[in-house]
């Protein structure tokens, strides 16, 4: 039987096209599109999340193989429909023709116009810097859904009760179905954050108190942890790459999801040269 992608799903991958083609150009052509970040990790925008941790996410572009397993373990944990997707990878091509994955979650934004649009402060962020959702105060009115620019958000238009096709393969529900009628979007599995360091856990680390699409990726390609601590595993991972890439960095919103662009590949011929 044909699988047909819901309408508003196929109007995220248009919008994706867009808007984040730049990611996998080339460091040099994204200069004109975002921020080329010296990543050290340093805490120096916005006035929300200023507490303890402030955690973030590192993706590397190249190591990204389009599996999916990303958003499976998240459609399991968060026990999401398939109509409704917190993490979204899409197939994107470079101007010279190179195809490349692009995988898109929230960006919890340091300045997130989500949480300026929300009428009845349903949409918030936390000390940590965790943009979250008051699933008790939304009332529907997806200002917070038009006003992101990254299309991170889904509406939750029907009551679900059909079983979760992704159980338990790629994992167990950890969370409640939300009621209909709400917003809704990624939120780095903090539960999975709050109840770990109670337990003593490290996020980034301890898989218990890790993302589940970040223990799901088979490859690596994504890491977690504190970018106040310049020695969690996504401040490392950033040091390391030297150069990455924020998404719609123009806009000033500051995501705390950084992209690790493709790196440049070696011609066969100086590769010929140099062996």
């Amino acid at each position: 039987m044909e699988n047909k992608m819901p309408e508003e799903h196929t109007r995220k991958n248009k919008i994706s096209r867009q808007g984040f083609l730049a990611v996998a150009g080339s460091a040099a052509g994204a200069l004109a599109l975002v921020q080329i970040s010296n990543t050290k990790a340093k805490s120096n925008h916005g006035s929300h999340g200023q507490g303890e941790h402030r955690w973030g996410m590192s993706i590397d572009i190249d190591k990204c193989i389009g599996c999916n397993y990303c958003t499976y373990a998240c459609q399991a944990v968060n026990d999401l429909p398939d109509d409704m997707r917190y993490n979204d990878v899409t197939k994107e091509e470079t101007d010279s023709g190179v195809e490349f994955f692009l995988a898109r979650p929230c960006m919890h934004c340091e300045d997130p116009p989500c949480v300026h649009v929300c009428p009845v402060g349903a949409t918030y962020v936390r000390e940590d810097g965790i943009v979250a959702m008051d699933y008790d105060k939304c009332i529907g009115c997806r200002y917070c859904e038009v006003a992101c620019p990254y299309d991170a958000r889904v509406f939750n238009w029907r009551k679900h009760t059909e079983p979760n096709k992704y159980v338990p393969e790629f994992g167990y529900p950890e969370v409640e179905r939300r009621p209909r009628g709400v917003a809704e979007k990624c939120t780095f599995c903090s539960h999975r954050i709050d109840e770990g360091l109670e337990r003593g856990l490290t996020p980034g680390i301890d898989e218990a108190a890790t993302p589940a699409c970040v223990v799901a990726c088979p490859t690596g390609a994504r890491v977690f942890g504190d970018l106040n601590d310049p020695e969690s595993p996504v401040s490392q991972e950033l040091s390391k790459c030297k150069v990455s890439i924020r998404l719609r960095e123009d806009l000033s919103t500051s995501p705390k999801v950084f992209y690790l662009p493709p790196r440049p590949q070696a011609s066969s011929e100086g590769g010929a040269e140099n062996g």
